[in-house]
């Protein structure tokens, strides 16, 4: 990936000594490809994944499953309280 980014900043390097507008496109292309690789996570691990952006995915989906398990595990207990007063009730 980027060896084929590689190429065409260097061509339009190449070719900013003719006009230096193409200099710019340069920069341009180079800052967006930089700002996308901090977007993603930065840091790459060795098989080319993201180990920041992988960590990220797993504390988002961990802090998403104990806010889900704190909303619903209150709710539940305060129904099985309630029930098991109704139950209570019931039998004495």
């Amino acid at each position: 990936m980027f060896v084929l980014l590689l190429i065409p900043v260097l061509i339009l390097f190449g070719l900013g000594f003719l006009n230096p507008l193409w200099w710019v496109a340069a920069a341009v292309l180079v800052y967006g490809v930089t700002r996308l690789g901090r977007d993603r996570g930065g840091g790459r691990s060795g098989d080319g994944g993201s180990d920041l952006g992988n960590y990220r995915d797993y504390q988002e989906r961990r802090d998403r499953r104990e806010r889900w398990e704190r909303r619903y595990s209150r709710q539940h207990r305060a129904r099985w309280r309630r029930e098991d007063r109704q139950d209570h009730e019931r039998r004495g």
